[in-house]
């Protein structure tokens, strides 16, 4: 006779991954070539509540789910004994059920290894209290899924954010002494110049360590594909568009191009920056607006 399958709901009763049978001393091996630490992922949650027009949610759904601070605790520690250092906790918001996490950082301090952590976090979710909690907890770094610094793209996009609320994030999160990375959609379907710029301004202006901007990419299935559907381009061989945007791939990359040279010279001018940044940006902004 078998035994039942483990309720779906209680993610207590799921057995954790089987990682004695994955090759641990190779990824270690490269993880500490390569970044000087060995890091390995942990889900401590299932779904997500949200309904942002680009997300696919496929795998999870939309029934959040939590796994309970002692189990995940468990999970860390096995994690550890393979021989890992960080952990790079995966849930698509970590941060979601602000009780859950202080509870999940007392726990740490307490009762668990000592350990570094990264997690992925809702602006919306983070503010003074929770950022420092979790930075006492060992947490080195958090990365906030923005997409945009355009409340009307923001409202377009249907992320129940505002521009305010990711500058609040970002600082609460780096006065408590985190890293903070974030990652942005340029030239989003419904986009102006004016946008996209304001979003790159507003990106490359935030204390990040990290940034990231990519272009949209209208999964099947995502509200933003139904938006798009009668504009998709069945010939597309590349990944810079697969639709017929309002702007040029050409006028894409160049935005794309654009705000790595802005986030570079920022992080690595330092005071001196805006020497180079001011004149950058306007220069740039003004090409922008001009291509086709």
């Amino acid at each position: 006779m078998t035994e039942p399958r483990p309720h779906r709901e209680d993610l207590d009763q799921i057995p954790f991954p089987a990682r004695d049978l994955f090759p641990n001393e190779e990824y270690i091996s490269y993880w500490r070539r390569r970044f000087g630490r060995a890091c390995a992922a942990v889900i401590t949650t299932r779904g997500c509540p949200f309904s942002c027009e680009f997300c696919s949610r496929s795998v999870f759904g939309t029934s959040y789910r939590e796994r309970s601070p002692g189990n995940v605790l468990d999970e860390v520690e096995e994690v550890l004994d393979l021989g890992y250092d960080q952990i790079h906790f995966a849930d698509d918001v970590f941060t979601l059920n602000r009780d859950r996490v202080l509870d999940i950082c007392q726990k740490i301090r307490d009762d668990g290894p000592s350990f570094g952590w990264e997690c992925l976090g809702r602006v919306d979710s983070i503010d003074p209290l929770v950022a420092l909690a979790m930075r006492e907890a060992g947490c080195e770094r958090v990365l906030f899924g923005i997409e945009s610094g355009s409340d009307p793209i923001l409202r377009l996009m249907n992320k129940k954010i505002t521009v305010e609320d990711a500058r609040r994030a970002v600082s609460a999160a780096r006065d408590a002494g985190l890293k903070t990375g974030a990652f942005f959609i340029l030239c989003y379907p419904g986009e102006t110049c004016d946008t996209v710029l304001d979003t790159l301004r507003f990106a490359t202006h935030l204390p990040l360590d990290y940034l990231s901007f990519t272009m949209p990419h209208p999964l099947p299935g995502t509200p933003l594909y139904d938006r798009v559907r009668e504009r998709m381009d069945s010939d597309a061989s590349d990944d810079v568009a697969v639709f017929d945007a309002e702007f040029s791939k050409r006028k894409m990359r160049f935005a794309v191009l654009k705000g790595e040279v802005q986030f570079g010279i920022k992080r690595h001018l330092g005071r001196a920056a805006p020497l180079l940044l001011v004149p950058f940006e306007a220069a740039t902004d003004e090409i922008f607006r001009r291509m086709v």
